[in-house]
């Protein structure tokens, strides 16, 4: 009967055992295939441009910065022109391609992206790329959250010390990056409602199209109001001001 027991007792510890292990095996697994766990991500990078990184194919928006698009130029003191889009994303690239980043998601969505706060050990990526110069802070969005705000005074120490975009004239701040006044880029305006993201464009032709989001050239399309080119919140208003839509 001790016999019998003793084998019953061994049977259940090697059970429990292997049910630990298992669970570890899962943990490791989930880990490694960048999936969602108690809200983190986490995995290694792939970075996309300066504010968008992919986890093993789940997209990701870092919160509270807006990078330069890949398309676009600033200028020099001496006036210029320099790819710093380009130069953006290859800093993010070297910086945080292939590492291991733990991400948290914030429960928001950008166009079919996570929007997170992303982390490489103990350094904040949003702040870095800030701090680089090879990005800028977006208020609108950084002061909805505690680990964001300082963004904007990380921004200005990077203007004062002209690094990267900072070293010259940036590109204007993104339009839905505006809180509504006080960013120096003056000619870049943007309702205060959120659904006003379709940008009216006026191409070189003089014609007047819009781009939806997610359309092939809304990412590269800038709106620069005091020539013309402006907001809109829906595709009705945008028809009624003499817009049409882009082809593509």
């Amino acid at each position: 009967m001790l016999g019998v027991r003793t084998g019953l007792a061994l049977s259940v510890g090697v059970v429990v055992a292997l049910a630990a292990i298992g669970s570890l095996l899962e943990y490791d697994g989930a880990e490694a295939r960048g999936v969602a766990m108690q809200g983190a991500i986490v995995g290694p990078a792939r970075v996309i441009d300066g504010d968008t990184v992919e986890i093993r194919g789940t997209r990701i928006r870092i919160q509270g910065i807006d990078a330069p698009e890949m398309d676009d130029t600033c200028l020099r003191p001496d006036g210029s022109a320099w790819a710093c889009g380009v130069w953006s994303t290859e800093v993010a690239r070297e910086r945080f391609g292939g590492r291991t980043l733990h991400c948290e998601d914030l429960g928001e969505r950008s166009w079919g992206r996570v929007v997170g706060r992303c982390l490489y050990g103990d350094v904040d990526v949003a702040e870095a790329m800030v701090e680089t110069g090879a990005a800028r802070a977006c208020p609108r969005f950084a002061l909805q959250h505690a680990h964001s705000r300082g963004y904007m005074e990380v921004e200005q120490s990077a203007a004062a010390a002209g690094r990267g975009i900072f070293d010259g004239t940036p590109p204007p701040l993104a339009g839905f990056c505006r809180t509504g006044g006080g960013d120096r880029s003056a000619s870049v305006q943007v309702s205060d409602r959120r659904d006003c993201v379709i940008k009216g464009n006026i191409n070189a032709e003089g014609e007047r199209i819009y781009h939806m989001p997610g359309q092939r050239f809304y990412d590269a399309t800038r709106i620069n109001e005091a020539a013309g080119q402006r907001w809109f919140c829906t595709e009705d208003e945008a028809r009624a001001a003499g817009w049409r839509p882009a082809r593509h």
